[in-house]
């Protein structure tokens, strides 16, 4: 692939995902700064293997896989700490619903473990199908079915109940992360 043609495809993908893959890399990390950072990572990885990319209709999915490497790499380089989710900084998002309503359902995201908080935001967010879901995280569909209807029935418990905006529990955690 010549240069020009390299720099057109490039530039078309970060017009058309940056956005949508920052609400998926905030859902997944809930802080703005760290969101950007994925964006950028994504796409500077993206640069890098573009040639890699055969076909462009695969680009979403693509960028989604390096997005979900990248939050997790995270894991690897640092200790997350359990916040607070009063304290989520969701008033500085540019063009975010920063209504008390969107508040709460961002806490209640908060409250889910990343097993189901993932294929969650990937169908709401990204729009992927189960089975696309299930590719890229490497589990069946109906593994993926289960677990978003699960994220689903836990938030709808954590609103009615008013527990969304509660601070979450900390978890003790793994050096990679995981919850012991």
């Amino acid at each position: 692939m010549d240069m020009k043609a390299k720099d057109g495809l490039y530039e078309g993908l970060v017009s058309a995902y940056s956005r949508e893959l920052y609400r998926f890399a905030y859902g997944l990390c809930g802080e703005r700064a760290q969101s950007e950072d994925l964006v950028q990572e994504t796409f500077l990885r993206a640069w890098r293997a573009i040639d890699q990319l055969q076909d462009a209709k695969a680009a979403r999915a693509w960028l989604y896989t390096i997005l979900r490497r990248e939050y997790a790499r995270l894991f690897q380089r640092q200790r997350p700490e359990a916040r607070d989710p009063a304290d989520l900084d969701f008033a500085g998002c540019r063009g975010y619903d920063t209504s008390t309503e969107a508040f709460v359902l961002r806490c209640a995201l908060e409250r889910i473990s990343d097993d189901y908080r993932e294929p969650l935001l990937l169908q709401v967010i990204g729009g992927f199908s189960c089975g696309d879901i299930a590719d890229m995280l490497g589990l069946t569909p109906a593994t993926v079915m289960t677990r978003v209807s699960r994220a689903r029935r836990k938030l709808r418990e954590l609103m009615e109940r008013g527990e969304a905006s509660r601070p979450r529990r900390k978890v003790a955690r793994d050096n990679e992360g995981m919850p012991l």
